[in-house]
């Protein structure tokens, strides 16, 4: 379900803000860093298997047999093309009582988390994420099959998060 046009915003965008002026959701683009991460995920993966599929068959069996480089080489360029499709997909939303997780190139989802709800906010970080300055964000509610994380944030910006989010929900769950 999509809730309109998206108004994209950088991590520049005023933070108190959580609705336009229309009532519409102000929504917060993921940082180029994680379209670049994945990208030289991409790059090297394939770009491995692709060296691979053609130099050892092409050194075997005869240069001819070095076209087997062709599928993982176009599935490369596939991937590059997809890979920012899907970058582009993934915003989120801060409003009033929840938060909204927005992605998908085919097939949208919006993840709606009442601030309520959320039993833990965490920020995670593996190596090669360290290594590119990003952060993700995982809430985690009463429900088993809510899927609500936030790739690829600004440290900073994770953690600003993570606050933000407890603390609403430490004030809203008070009511229960």
């Amino acid at each position: 379900m999509d809730t309109g046009s998206p108004q994209d915003t950088g991590p520049d965008a005023p933070q108190g803000t959580v609705e336009a002026a229309g009532g519409e959701p102000v929504w917060i683009a993921l940082p180029p860093g994680l379209l670049k991460m994945r990208r030289l995920l991409l790059v090297v993966w394939l770009g491995l298997i692709t060296l691979a599929a053609g130099l050892v068959p092409g050194l075997l069996a005869g240069p001819a047999w070095a076209a087997f480089a062709l599928p993982p080489l176009a599935l490369l360029v596939w991937g590059w093309v997809m890979t920012e499709r899907n970058w582009r997909s993934w915003r989120y939303a801060e409003r009033a009582d929840d938060l909204l997780i927005s992605r998908g190139v085919l097939w949208r989802e919006e993840t709606v988390v009442p601030y309520g709800r959320m039993q833990l906010v965490e920020v995670t970080s593996g190596p090669v994420e360290r290594h590119f300055g990003l952060a993700s964000v995982q809430l985690h509610t009463a429900a088993a099959a809510t899927d609500a994380t936030i790739p690829g944030l600004d440290p900073a910006e994770a953690e600003r998060l993570r606050d933000r989010l407890t603390e609403l929900g430490e004030a809203r769950s008070a009511g229960l």
